[in-house]
């Protein structure tokens, strides 16, 4: 078997059905791990960390959905994209395996060939979140080192003329000052205290202003996008996208406050790459565009 192949985990308590899975998925290529059991399979899944995992729902002492819950919870297993097969397709039953974070479900009897199709589509898009995943990581990444080394070229002159180095350093000390008043403004907390949510709330204070997304979050706490915005709902009410917002609009409100920079620069330093964006959002939030509410809440 190639090392390449995509590992698949079939857990499925019906020997018959099983081997028929594992049968016809070993003819595709596919490296294949079967369970019986839903302990097994996650044994299985912690041991042998597949690309995918095809479980059933009705199996006895472990059901499917106690099965997803579990690996959902640990970091190692949880962006593992999960398809559920089962006898029972009733609204109630899909919509409680999409809050557990599925990312499938197929009702039995299915087709090798559409449990190919289903495999096919999962894994695709799981290629597709990490490729543009690390793309957005990599521009957040890119910006600060950029801005980091225009505050450090003053002292190496390489090719920029002196007014140019102490314009550059100007500009790197009024956005460092001004972050400076606006993290003292921010120092309470706009996130409520939650010790299973501290990771997600820290990374994005963190990274609030460096135009993240709900993917870097996820990537960076070790979850699928769906289970964490599932997760985050349920305790806060709230998405990890609305968290992301509402930091930024407590620091645009700091920033409108208390500098004089225009609604152009404070968009930039929090995170945005078109000022038009931010404004609607502002107004949204506020009822006012920037500049209006900064005339309103001057000091």
């Amino acid at each position: 078997m190639s090392e390449s192949s995509n590992k698949i985990l079939v857990i499925e308590d019906d020997n018959v059905t099983r081997n028929l899975y594992l049968k016809g998925l070993e003819a595709k290529g596919f490296d294949t791990i079967g369970a019986d059991n839903g302990l097994a399979g996650i044994q299985q899944a912690q041991k042998r960390i597949p690309d995918l995992v095809i479980c059933d729902i009705t199996m006895p002492d472990m059901d499917g959905y106690s099965v997803l819950t579990t690996l959902r919870q640990d970091p190692l297993t949880a962006i593992i994209p999960f398809i559920f097969l089962t006898g029972s397709s009733t609204r109630a039953d899909v919509r409680k395996a999409m809050e557990l974070g599925a990312d499938d479900y197929l009702s039995k009897p299915s087709t090798l060939d559409e449990l190919l199709k289903a495999i096919a589509t999962r894994l695709e898009k799981q290629a597709t979140l990490q490729y543009w995943c690390n793309i957005q990581f990599q521009k957040a990444t890119k910006s600060v080192f950029e801005d980091n080394t225009i505050s450090s070229a003053g002292g190496v002159g390489v090719g920029v003329g002196e007014a140019s180095r102490r314009e550059a350093s100007r500009r790197e000390a009024s956005r460092r000052e001004a972050f400076g008043r606006e993290a003292m403004i921010a120092d309470k907390s706009i996130f409520p205290c939650i010790p299973e949510l501290k990771e997600v709330f820290d990374f994005i204070e963190a990274h609030y202003h460096q135009g993240i997304t709900l993917c870097d979050v996820a990537l960076a706490v070790g979850y699928s996008s769906a289970y964490l915005t599932n997760r985050v709902a349920k305790r806060t009410g709230e998405t990890v996208n609305c968290w992301i917002v509402k930091r930024r609009m407590a620091g645009a409100r700091s920033l409108l406050q208390n500098n004089n920079q225009t609604v152009e620069k404070i968009a930039k330093a929090l995170g945005y790459q078109d000022v038009s964006h931010f404004s609607r959002q502002f107004r949204q939030h506020h009822g006012l565009p920037p500049q209006a509410w900064r005339k309103e809440h001057l000091h």
